[in-house]
């Protein structure tokens, strides 16, 4: 038994140094190559050890064992030597790959021919590794602030989206230092991963090498930003003050402003994007842009997929969700009604448009679905509850098997997740990159009617939708690999259904 005991340690050692010996060079063709890394989507940028360790033993919910070290380190270190230009690589998707189609080549052989558009691309001014585009974020609240350390942590070598300033009402004489503090610490999402300076002169705040300008203004068509160096930006309104195209083109008549994205569901004849659902609808002409609500954003890929697959006849969504600072702390006078009631002492049954909104991004439900909305006493994570009937009956193992290859294999694989744990709870989603996760374990069918239960964090993943919607505006999203075929992959989602 004590063999056996020290036997096992040691085989955890040596997993720790080959994963250790994984950072430098994940961090090597981040920083020189602009080349994000990941394993079935699990980014591993910045990462340490122990979550390189765990991305490898979560391989096994896809492929049904666990991805080894042993296969993807000479991976890793082989992609270092090819001098790859800008893209995203999936290291677990690409070892696969070489093990089913290598037909008998070396690694090498195997990952220039893959990978033929790259390599050899580093520096080369390719488009998406040679442009970025200049964000100007328009607020800096909590989704402001969630946006920042993902721009800062997608900043690789300066290519892509390059956050370049934030503006705010000045709120008090040491304001910057307060704005820093609040990026730095945060109560739901933890400390800030890195290094924060603030110059009080220049009014600026530097983080992880990212000089970010800060600028006090209460009017945004007045504001001239290309003297503070920023052209043909991308501005990022989150402060939900205007909501249709005519208060949000004021953005536009400030200099250096060229498109506007706006965090809230847009009023009127703006596009509302779901990225994964619509996100090919944005064109050149669109100057200004909503990413609809965090719902809204939650609910229709998981929509799509099932009204792809049963149809979809109607439904109502219910959304339990996390209060916001729009609420009164305790009893107070509010304009909308029961929001001026304490948000930390009661459940408030609050009205939402997010059900309507799905139909702005996915058409085929247009008058399908209602919606209502109770906040309840948490800070984040939030769970839509969609009670649908369908035109096909099913199974609670039919439609769970589904949905989970569909969080797997799809092309919505980065919008949608699935879990069966008969232990997690909301704060066990605090932080989620994906849109909506759907629990396995809470499904009920009953022939044509489904129930779902679909958890999402109302800030982080809606602002990681919101940064992908950012990348399609500006032209900077970097090319995949290794190149899937979304007709291949859905054969193969209903293949593995039977």
């Amino acid at each position: 038994m004590l063999q056996n005991s020290e036997s096992s340690l040691d085989t955890w050692m040596d997993r720790e140094a080959r994963a250790e010996a994984m950072i430098p060079v994940i961090g090597r063709l981040y920083r020189e190559n602009n080349v994000v890394t990941s394993i079935h989507g699990r980014s591993l940028i910045n990462v340490s050890t122990m979550n390189i360790l765990k991305a490898h033993r979560f391989a096994r919910r896809i492929s049904k064992e666990e991805l080894l070290l042993e296969e993807t380190a000479p991976l890793l270190n082989t992609l270092a030597q090819l001098k790859l230009g800008s893209a995203a690589i999936d290291i677990a998707r690409l070892n696969q790959k070489f093990k089913e189609e290598g037909n008998g080549a070396t690694l090498e052989e195997f990952l220039r021919a893959e990978l033929i558009e790259i390599v050899g691309k580093s520096g080369s001014g390719d488009r998406t590794s040679s442009t970025s585009t200049d964000v100007v974020l328009y607020g800096f609240g909590r989704i402001g602030r969630l946006l920042a350390r993902l721009l800062i942590e997608k900043n690789g070598g300066g290519h892509g989206l390059r956050l370049r300033a934030i503006v705010v009402r000045r709120g008090s004489d040491n304001d910057l230092a307060k704005r820093a503090s609040l990026l730095r610490r945060d109560s739901v999402h933890g400390s800030f991963e890195g290094t924060i300076r603030i110059n009080e002169n220049a009014n600026t705040i530097t983080a992880n090498g990212v000089q970010v300008q800060v600028i006090y203004s209460d009017n945004p068509a007045t504001i001239d930003y290309p003297a503070y160096g920023i052209k043909n930006a991308l501005l990022v309104d989150n402060t939900g003050r205007w909501r249709d195209a005519e208060g949000l083109s004021q953005h536009l008549q400030s200099k250096g402003i060229a498109r506007v994205l706006l965090t809230a569901p847009g009023k009127g004849q703006l596009k509302n994007i779901v990225h994964g659902i619509n996100h090919g609808t944005i064109e050149d002409t669109d100057l200004i842009v909503s990413a609809a609500s965090c719902t809204t954003n939650a609910i229709t890929p998981v929509l799509k997929a099932i009204n792809d697959r049963f149809g979809v006849i109607h439904g109502h969504v219910e959304t339990v969700h996390s209060f916001t600072n729009d609420q009164n702390l305790i009893d107070n006078f509010h304009k909308g009604d029961r929001r001026g009631r304490s948000a930390a002492l009661n459940m408030v049954i609050t009205e939402t448009g997010a059900a309507q909104a799905v139909a702005k991004a996915l058409p085929e439900l247009l008058g399908k679905l209602t919606g209502s909305s109770i906040r309840v006493p948490t800070p984040d994570v939030s769970l839509a509850i969609l009670n649908l009937s369908l035109e096909n009956g099913t199974t609670k193992e039919a439609v769970n098997n589904y949905l989970r290859e569909m969080s797997l294999h799809s092309d919505l694989r980065k919008q949608i997740d699935y879990v069966d744990s008969p232990e997690v709870v909301s704060t066990d989603f605090v932080g989620s990159r994906r849109t909506g996760i759907v629990d396995g374990l809470a499904t009920v069918t009953t022939d044509t009617n489904l129930i779902l239960y679909v958890w999402y964090d109302n800030e982080f993943g809606y602002s990681c939708q919101v940064v992908r919607v950012m990348e399609e505006m500006a032209g900077v999203n970097r090319p995949s690999y290794p190149v899937t075929d979304v007709v291949q992959e859905a054969m193969s989602v209903l293949a593995a259904l039977g």
